[in-house]
């Protein structure tokens, strides 16, 4: 029987976690009394998760197994997900449990009302240092200031989202994915539904700040020119400093100050201009370096075993 809800979980050494996050689901999907799948895509674990989802898959039929050939991210672990899901709504859930399972209810009720798109928004976020909520804030805000599109605040990956907002999305084959983006980008009708983030139920984050960091980046270049607006002010800015700097230095020279002799002041000119110059082409770089990635064509992922497998004759 085809699923009407998938609920699509990207692990990586999550082996803790697993048992009670499908105890936890099974318990919140049968209260709808339709038929539901889990899609639970391994990331290149090492830590025995991958053996723990075969044996999952193998005792519950609602379990489904997408299992990738190694560490592909967490971004291209839930598109996977999505590239094998089947239901008619589609959820995406972290398998630590910091997303509580018993809010996709909440989700499904505005789903069922009309909305294609239902984001789970934060008001609560426990277990985490001040650092990691002071970064978060300034991240959401700040590139929900700066991208072309309204990307809702406080709100990460967990969302509902309609078949049709899956099947566009899963035409976007970007190389560097932010997914959050993506689904507001795509224009279909949205809203939130607050909830309270939990603490982690077992083990270590799986983003650090350098992570963190690095999905920042991808987001402001997948969704804004402001960097590359920002490397055209700086030369403006530091073109009109020396525009100005050139009759105040002559009027100076000319009535004898020793102000600007010397090679300090040069040295400090060029410093900050090859500053300016190199903060350019870096901003530059990370736009031509992200067409490079998808000028190559590469796929997104390759997995070693999906449920696409049972189906092939031996």
């Amino acid at each position: 029987m085809k699923p009407v809800f998938s609920i699509i979980a990207p692990v990586y050494n999550e082996i803790a976690c697993l048992d009670t996050l499908l105890d936890r689901i099974q318990k919140v999907m049968d209260q709808t009394g339709e038929p539901w799948e889990l899609v639970l895509v391994d990331d290149g674990s090492t830590d025995g998760s991958t053996d723990k989802i075969r044996q999952l898959a193998e005792n519950d039929q609602h379990v489904r197994k997408v299992i990738l050939a190694r560490n592909f991210g967490h971004q291209i672990a839930v598109t996977a997900g999505m590239d094998y899901s089947r239901g008619d709504a589609v959820v995406i859930i972290d398998a630590d449990l910091q997303d509580p399972p018993e809010v996709i209810l909440d989700l499904i009720a505005r789903w069922r009302e009309g909305y294609q798109v239902v984001y789970a928004q934060r008001t609560e976020r426990e277990g985490e240092t001040w650092f990691k909520r002071v970064t978060a804030s300034v991240f959401y805000r700040s590139i929900y200031r700066i991208t072309d599109i309204k990307i809702p605040l406080d709100t990460g990956d967990f969302r509902l989202l309609d078949r049709k907002v899956v099947n566009v999305m899963n035409s976007m084959r970007e190389r560097h994915l932010f997914l959050r983006g993506m689904s507001a980008w795509v224009g279909f009708k949205s809203i939130g539904v607050p909830y309270k983030r939990a603490a982690r139920f077992a083990g270590s984050t799986k983003y650090p700040f350098k992570k963190m960091l690095k999905l920042a980046l991808t987001a402001v270049t997948s969704f804004s020119y402001v960097p590359l607006q920002l490397a055209m002010w700086l030369g403006f800015i530091s073109a009109g400093i020396s525009i100005i700097t050139i009759p105040v230095v002559i009027v100076l020279r000319l009535v004898g100050s020793q102000f600007f002799f010397g090679q300090a002041t040069t040295l400090i000119a060029v410093l900050f201009l090859g500053g300016v110059q190199l903060i350019s082409l870096g901003i530059l770089g990370e736009y031509v370096g992200r067409i490079y990635d998808e000028v190559k064509g590469r796929p997104l992922y390759t997995t070693s075993e999906t449920p696409d497998d049972a189906l092939k004759t031996p």
